[in-house]
């Protein structure tokens, strides 16, 4: 080969691999999800998901302690099977180790010190998630104490220990709502959290060299799971419109969203706006949950008694977010509900009759308003899989198995596991349809 041939070989192979290049950068920024009007777009098409809630898929992921990646492989094929292509993660979670009613190990000891092997956690559940087109809506902070969030921040910016609420002995829920929504108010906490959020921003996946800011299997950044303004109201709003620009500062390419339940039953303790939570031009869809058991609305021991009235206040919350949303003229996805499996058995084995009738009724809420064009998704609470409790109906301790149930919540209580055939059923069936296939 002579020396003009040559140079002109690698010129060749130069061009081709910058065409090669810039396809594979216009392929994935066709795969990131979009918002279109009211819609989410992806690959030219209207993105429309059946979606899980998979919490614990970071620390199944990774290869140190409470890891077990030949599991998430096997559950990410079964929840794929079944129709599932969404999952809301949890990226961020706050320790120390050795405090109580929070999964361990935690990402942060300490402020901003993330742990490597369950960022590699992070990694290999996103990887995995991309080989499946799955997307993922990564949870950045929490409300409830169940991964330390805002009220550990509060805690590392002062000496007051944190008032946990039920199951902790003489727990107050409002003492301890009070006390976490302290964090908005303490510029410390909050640039605390911002740099935990731009380490993970800007991080590099060291299982496929991909920039977590190019990478289009993670759907939205979520600024934290279900934050409240309690007695903090305008504080609230000032971090939600901070956080949300400084996550789009940092990563212009994915969608952000809050998080938040919606009004829940007591907006006004709760300090919660719906509209106003999700008005700001960062945010780019709304977010709504429903927990008729929680709210008080339904007794699974009084099935027979409390269910119609359980649905029609679902069916009513559900309708009255997805208009506010259309007012705004942005997606709305309802992203948590759950029910216990009949008769309020927390056994794996228990049966699901009652537990189907209501993911029916979910389902066919979301499904009307897909249809009408006023929602585009929905995630249910939560995929337990092959986690199974150590003891139904108690809490999760270090070393249990990972369920779907958070560890300050009975075991057993809203897992839908890999055996959950049935609820298997209606999952699948609702998939099909909401995704109009």
């Amino acid at each position: 080969m002579n020396r003009l041939t040559a140079c002109f070989s690698l010129f060749s192979l130069a061009a081709i691999l910058m065409l090669t290049s810039c396809q594979n950068k216009k392929a994935a920024e066709s795969a990131q999800v979009s918002v279109q009007g009211s819609q989410f777009m992806r690959n030219g098409k209207p993105y429309l998901f059946m979606g899980a809630n998979y919490w614990q898929g970071m620390n199944l992921g990774s290869p140190g302690e409470g890891g077990d990646r030949e599991r998430l492989k096997r559950e990410l094929d079964q929840m794929k099977s079944v129709g599932i292509t969404n999952l809301r993660i949890l990226a961020l979670s706050e320790g120390p180790d050795g405090s109580p009613y929070r999964i361990l190990p935690a990402v942060q000891d300490s402020p901003a010190a993330l742990k490597e092997t369950l960022l590699q956690g992070l990694d290999y559940l996103l990887d995995e998630m991309g080989k499946r087109d799955m997307t993922a809506v990564v949870v950045l902070n929490n409300f409830w104490p169940w991964s330390g969030g805002m009220a550990q921040y509060v805690k590392w910016n002062g000496t007051d220990s944190i008032p946990y609420p039920p199951p902790h002995p003489n727990g107050s829920w409002e003492g301890y709502q009070q006390f976490t929504a302290r964090f908005y108010t303490i510029p410390q906490a909050v640039k605390q959290s911002h740099e935990a959020i731009r380490k993970l921003v800007e991080r590099v996946n060291s299982v496929n060299r991909l920039p977590y800011r190019e990478d289009p299997t993670i759907m939205a950044w979520e600024l934290c799971n279900e934050p409240r303004g309690i007695n903090q109201v305008e504080a609230f709003h000032a971090w939600i419109d901070q956080t949300a620009a400084f996550i789009k500062s940092l990563d212009p390419k994915h969608l952000v969203t809050t998080g938040a339940e919606g009004y829940t039953p007591s907006p006004e303790s709760a300090g919660t706006d719906f509209k106003r939570m999700h008005a700001g031009k960062d945010i780019d869809y709304t977010t709504a949950h429903i927990w008729i058991q929680n709210w008080g609305w339904y007794d699974p021991q009084r099935h027979d008694s409390t269910y119609a009235d359980a649905e029609a206040k679902m069916i009513a919350y559900l309708n009255r977010h997805a208009a506010e949303s259309k007012e705004l003229g942005k997606p709305f996805v309802l992203e948590e509900f759950g029910i216990m499996k009949d008769n309020g058995d927390f056994d794996p084995i228990a049966t699901n009759k009652n537990r189907d009738l209501y993911y029916n009724a979910v389902f066919e809420g979301v499904l009307k308003l897909v249809q009408k064009g006023e929602a585009s998704g929905v995630n249910f609470w939560a995929w337990g899989g092959e986690g199974r409790p150590r003891i139904p109906g108690t809490m999760w301790h270090k070393g249990d198995a990972f369920t779907g149930d958070p560890p300050h919540e009975p075991q057993g209580w809203y897992s839908v596991y890999n055996v959950d055939s049935s609820t298997h059923s209606v999952i699948s069936r609702y998939a099909t349809r909401i995704r109009g296939q």
